[in-house]
Formats: C-alpha cells, sequence, structure tokens
C-alpha cells in the first residue's frame, strides 16, 4: 500500500540552491531506502533497500528478499520497482526515481532501463557485481535504447556500515 510520505523540500529555505535542495531530497529519500535495508536484515537477508519516488512521494518500496522468497530476482530494486508500477498501474515509470542502497547489478539495470526510470540514486559501490561503475559502466552504454541518470554516493558511508555490519555478524555464527 502507497504511503503518502511528505516532501522533504518543506523543510528548506527559499533561497537554497538547486544542488543543495537536491542533495537534502537525495540524502531524505535514501534515509526510506535505509529502513527498507534494515527490513532485509531482520529477515536475513542481505541488507539492500530501495524506494520509487514520484513527485516527492514514495510510490514504491523494496528490500532484498531472495532468500526467503526462493527467487534470485527479488533484489530491493526489483521489489520496489514491482511495487510501484503495481500503485500506479503502469509498468512504465515514467518521471521517477529509484533510490537503493547499493550500486545495482545487470538484472536491477536492465529493469531500470525496461521501466523508464529518470533517475537512479544508489548510496555504497558494490565492487563484485555492481555495473554503474564498479565492475561496468551498463548506464553508459550509448547503444541501449534509453538512457537514465545515475549518481552514486548518496549516504554511501552509512548504506557501507550496513552491509559490513551485516557480514560482520554473519561471519562470527
Amino acid at each position: 500500500m502507497m504511503r503518502n510520505t511528505r516532501s522533504p523540500l518543506s523543510r528548506l529555505p527559499d533561497e537554497t540552491t538547486e544542488d543543495a535542495r537536491q542533495s537534502v531530497i537525495d540524502e531524505a529519500f535514501m534515509q526510506e531506502a535505509l529502513v527498507q535495508a534494515q527490513l532485509a536484515w531482520d529477515l536475513g537477508e542481505v541488507p539492500v533497500g530501495s524506494v520509487v519516488v514520484k513527485d516527492g512521494i514514495v510510490i514504491g518500496r523494496g528490500f532484498n528478499q531472495p532468500i526467503t522468497s526462493h527467487d534470485p530476482t527479488t533484489h530491493a530494486e526489483m521489489v520496489a520497482l514491482r511495487d510501484a508500477a503495481k500503485n500506479i498501474e503502469n509498468y512504465r515509470l515514467l518521471d521517477c526515481v529509484l533510490y537503493v542502497t547499493l550500486e545495482p547489478c545487470m538484472m536491477c539495470v536492465g529493469a531500470l532501463l525496461h521501466a523508464r526510470v529518470a533517475r537512479v540514486v544508489f548510496g555504497a559501490m558494490e565492487p563484485k557485481t555492481g555495473v554503474c561503475g564498479s565492475v561496468m559502466n551498463l548506464p553508459n552504454e550509448s547503444r541501449l535504447n534509453h538512457h537514465a541518470a545515475f549518481v552514486g554516493g548518496v549516504l554511501a558511508a552509512e548504506s557501507g556500515a550496513l552491509l559490513k555490519a551485516f557480514f560482520a555478524l554473519r561471519r562470527q555464527k
């Protein structure tokens, strides 16, 4: 079910620069993605979370759940995309922004491009499977028929710390 989330813009003074406004917005919605990541952790899943935003409102939420769902495609981004598409009753997520706590993999970038998401904001880099600059830079492939803006590093320290703590705890068990 879609919840109305108050826009982070309501807390900014009128004279704030556009870059500063966007940074506040990105951090606020990345915090929402971090909440989703914690839900994944609570289920024993790798803590990655995602939200889809349209016109300043969260329309889709998701967190990693391939272990509990027995489905390798249920990455946080995929779950959030499905939730958003269902909520707006359209598989095209035009003018939407997806926030995710970890650099997307090849499968997720493909889905994001097929959904026509306008912008993707991610937190920590993923050196083993990330394709937005780590292993390769799939979004910059000129032969693709759709392109979106990809921005990395938003709340990367917080996202990375959550992942490190999860895996440190897992190694102790």
